[in-house]
């Protein structure tokens, strides 16, 4: 998302839901950043049940969404991945998105997809709900596939 021309939605109703989250370890200064700020969301939202797994880089996160989505009304995603000087980047984000996608689509699960992909360690820092920092991807991540939780809870 580009920061700008978003929703002002900054938490819904979600009493009665549950959620899991799952967060990479590499850049963990950043990820335990956003897994603060999307429990604090879901906490604000009235989410009783977050259950937080960690894993060791962004690659592992659909695997671990996937058994989340089969337990809990909606799961976040949560990493970084950085561009370097190779293609791995392309690789990494194209499998994450379309790893994250396909689970939810499986499993008829809202999964946010909460991965920052930034070209620098500072455009991360402002996506993380820092003090100071433009964005609060975790929140914002969390309240968004909260609220695609309850529109599917009210389709059923």
């Amino acid at each position: 998302m580009a920061g700008f021309g978003a929703d002002a939605v900054d938490t819904v109703d979600a009493a009665g839901l549950s959620l899991g989250i799952v967060a990479a370890r590499w850049h963990h200064d950043i990820t335990d950043q956003l897994v603060a700020r999307a429990e604090a969301a879901a906490k604000a939202c009235g989410v009783t049940t977050v259950d937080v797994r960690r894993v060791a880089g962004s690659v592992e996160l659909p695997v671990v969404a996937q058994a989340l989505a089969r337990k809990y009304d909606a799961v976040v995603a949560l990493g970084v991945v950085i561009r370097g000087e190779t293609a791995h980047f392309d690789y990494v984000c194209d499998s994450v998105t379309e790893g994250l996608t396909r689970v939810a689509l499986d499993e008829a699960t809202p999964v946010g997809h909460g991965v920052l992909t930034v070209n620098t360690l500072d455009q991360a820092k402002d996506r993380a709900g820092l003090e100071g920092s433009s964005e609060d991807k975790g929140w914002s991540t969390a309240v968004a596939v909260l609220d695609a939780a309850l529109t599917l809870r009210a389709l059923s």
